[in-house]
């Protein structure tokens, strides 16, 4: 866990990804209405992806695809990214994703990703100047969480040039030289 203490992060290694497993397992206890702690070889099981990684580090499984990435999701990032809801298959699309990668057979991915975030960056960033609020939310309901702080990051920066252009501090002393004292 490379951000042990970030919200956003816990809430990624919570995603359910479907495993398979290569060996037998014997009192994992993961299925609480099973009667017995047994996991025979080739079983199916939905585990949090944290959880999935170490068993595939360990070669105890083997990880399918999430849904999020499938071939339909594919074909409609294909045809129009911007329209896409990818808030609806995974809140963190982009960072859950890169996770998921280098775990998966599929290797094509990374390139979905790309061209998602690609296609859908003008758009953001283009609503994020000239989008009123009442369509604002509208157009949020469709953003992964990493698209709302790019969003956000782009609406304040719009917010602080407009503060500038219309008469803010045009230079300002470097905290550095403040507290120099001439001689």
């Amino acid at each position: 866990m490379a951000k042990y203490y970030d919200i956003d992060d816990i809430s990624i290694e919570e995603e359910h990804v479907l495993v398979t497993f290569q060996k037998a397992a014997s009192g994992v206890g993961i299925d609480p209405g099973s009667e017995s702690d047994f996991i025979e070889t080739g079983s199916k099981v939905e585990l949090p992806f944290w959880l999935a990684h170490e068993l595939k580090l360990r070669q105890a499984v083997s990880v399918n695809v999430p849904s999020c990435f499938n071939q339909k999701t594919r074909s409609e990032i294909q045809a129009d990214a911007a329209g896409v809801n990818l808030r609806s298959r995974c809140p963190f699309f982009y960072e859950f994703g890169c996770k998921i990668a280098p775990i998966v057979d599929d290797r094509k991915i990374g390139i979905v990703l790309l061209s998602a975030f690609k296609s859908r960056y003008k758009e953001i960033l283009t609503k994020a100047h000239s989008v009123a609020f009442a369509a604002r939310s509208k157009f949020w309901n469709i953003l992964t969480n990493e698209e709302i702080n790019l969003y956000e990051a782009a609406q304040s920066a719009m917010t602080s040039f407009k503060k500038w252009r219309m008469g803010g501090p045009r230079f300002q002393i470097a905290s550095v030289l403040r507290k120099r004292k001439m001689y």
